[in-house]
C-alpha cells in the first residue's frame, strides 16, 4: 500500500480486497493462479466462470466511464485493483482484449449504435474478442496487410487469412484490419471492421508452439460475412483505429498483463530461496534486476494511463511494449538459470512442461508478437523523439 493514497483510494483498496478473499473461496478456491502466458488453456471454463461472477459483482471494465458499464475508476484505482488481484493469486482473465482492446477503441471511435450493441456483452463476459492484425506476410510490418474485405449491400465479405491470433478458438467476434480499397497500399486503404467468429466462411486452425499448447491460431476468411455498420470509423481509417487499439494494449492493458509478472517473479524468487540459488551473487543481482524493472514497467504504465485519460494513447505507449516484452523474455531466462540442469528435463511423458520451462519458452516470443522489439525502437525513435526515418533499401 502507498502512504500517500488518498481516504478515498484506500478505501477502494479496502472494498477490492475484501471482495476478493470472499470470493475466491468455496466454488472458486480452486481457480487461484490458473492460466497466464503460455497456459491460457488452463481451466477455461471456470476462469470463465470466475469472470463472470466478477462482472455480476461489477469487477470487470472498472476503468470505463460509468456510462459504459464501468466503475469510472481513476488511475490510481486501477492500479490498485491490479495490485489486489495479484496479490490474491485471482485467475489469468479471460476477456482481457475486449475489455482492455476493443473497449476503450469504441469508447474512443466507435458510434453510438456500436456502444450499445458491443460494450454491454463485454462488461458481462457474454462475448469474447481476438484481434485479426498480424498475416504470413504482414506481423511486425502491419502496413502490409492484404485481407481484404468489399461492400456488399448491407453487409461487408471479407477474404483472407490472419496469423497469430490469440484464442481465437473462444472468441465470439474478432476485430481485423482488412483492405477495403483495392491497389491501395500501405497504412492507405483499410479498415477496421468488426466480424462474428461462429459463421461460414471462418475456418480457424490452431498452431501448436514450442510450449505444446495453441493460444496462437491461424484464421481463413473465405466469404464471411458482417454487417455495412461494423466498422470503426471510416472507411480508410483502419490504420489510424489499429494504432489507437495497438496504443491502449502498450498501455492501460500492462497493468492488467503485470498482474500474471508480478505472480511469474514471485514464484522465481521463492524458487530461488528453496533451491539456494539466492546465494550465488550473480543470480541475485539478476533477481534485484527483475524486482526493479517490474517496478519500472509498473509506473511506466501508470504515467502512460494518466497521459491518455482523455483519448487514445500516442506512439510514447511503444515504450510499454518494449519494456514488458524484453523484461519477460528475460525472467524466462532467469527461471530456467535458477532451475539449472534440472530445468532441461520435462516433469513427464510425453512433454509434461513445468511451469518454468513453459515461461521459458512461451515468454521467447514476446519480444516477437505485437510488434517486434525492433519496430519499437523505430517508432520511439521516428515518431517520439524526432530522429530521421530509417533508410530503406
Amino acid at each position: 500500500m502507498n502512504d500517500n493514497e488518498s481516504p478515498a483510494d484506500r478505501a477502494f483498496r479496502a472494498e477490492v480486497r475484501g471482495w476478493l478473499e470472499a470470493n475466491l473461496s468455496g466454488a472458486f478456491a480452486h481457480a487461484r493462479g490458473l492460466g497466464g502466458p503460455g497456459r491460457e488453456h488452463e481451466a477455461f471454463e471456470e476462469r470463465l466462470a470466475w469472470e463472470r461472477h466478477m462482472a455480476a459483482a461489477g469487477w470487470t471494465c472498472v476503468g470505463w466511464p460509468e456510462e459504459h458499464g464501468g466503475r469510472g475508476a481513476t488511475v490510481r484505482q486501477q492500479v490498485i485493483f491490479n495490485e489486489e488481484y495479484a496479490l490474491a493469486g485471482a485467475p489469468a482473465r479471460v476477456g482481457h482484449i475486449g475489455e482492455n482492446l476493443l473497449g476503450p477503441t469504441l469508447i474512443a471511435f466507435g458510434t453510438e449504435e456500436q456502444k450499445a450493441r458491443f460494450l454491454p456483452p463485454i462488461v458481462a463476459v457474454e462475448e469474447l474478442w481476438c484481434q485479426g492484425y498480424s498475416e504470413p506476410n504482414a506481423g511486425s510490418d502491419l502496413a502490409n496487410v492484404q485481407t481484404r474485405a468489399a461492400l456488399d449491400g448491407d453487409h461487408w465479405t471479407i477474404d483472407g487469412q490472419k496469423v497469430w491470433t490469440s484464442n481465437a478458438l473462444e472468441a465470439d467476434w474478432c476485430f481485423v484490419v482488412c483492405r477495403t480499397e483495392p491497389g491501395s497500399s500501405r497504412h492507405h486503404g483499410l479498415s477496421y471492421l468488426l466480424v462474428p467468429m461462429k459463421q461460414d466462411g471462418v475456418d480457424i486452425r490452431p498452431i501448436v508452439q514450442l510450449t505444446g499448447t495453441s493460444e496462437f491460431n491461424e484464421v481463413f476468411f473465405d466469404g464471411a460475412r458482417t454487417g455495412a455498420r461494423d466498422i470503426v470509423g471510416a472507411p480508410g481509417e483502419g490504420w489510424k483505429i489499429a494504432m489507437a487499439t495497438l496504443g491502449f494494449e502498450r498501455g492501460v492493458a500492462t497493468l492488467g498483463q503485470q498482474v500474471g509478472f508480478r505472480r511469474e517473479f514471485e514464484g522465481v524468487l521463492d524458487l530461488a530461496r528453496r533451491t539456494g540459488a539466492v546465494d550465488d551473487p550473480l543470480l541475485r543481482d539478476r533477481l534485484t534486476r527483475a524486482y526493479t524493472g517490474l517496478e519500472i514497467m509498473r509506473l511506466n504504465a501508470v504515467r502512460t494511463m494518466a497521459g491518455v485519460a482523455s483519448g487514445a494513447p500516442g506512439p510514447e505507449s511503444s515504450i510499454s511494449k518494449l519494456v514488458w516484452g524484453t523484461w519477460h523474455r528475460e525472467l524466462g531466462e532467469l527461471a530456467m538459470d535458477v532451475l539449472g540442469a534440472a530445468g532441461m528435463v520435462a516433469d513427464g511423458e510425453p512433454y509434461d512442461l513445468n511451469d518454468w520451462q513453459r515461461l521459458f519458452l512461451f515468454s521467447r516470443s514476446d519480444t516477437i508478437y505485437a510488434g517486434s522489439n525492433e519496430i519499437q525502437r523505430n517508432i520511439i525513435a521516428e515518431r517520439v523523439l524526432g530522429l530521421p526515418r530509417e533508410a530503406r533499401g
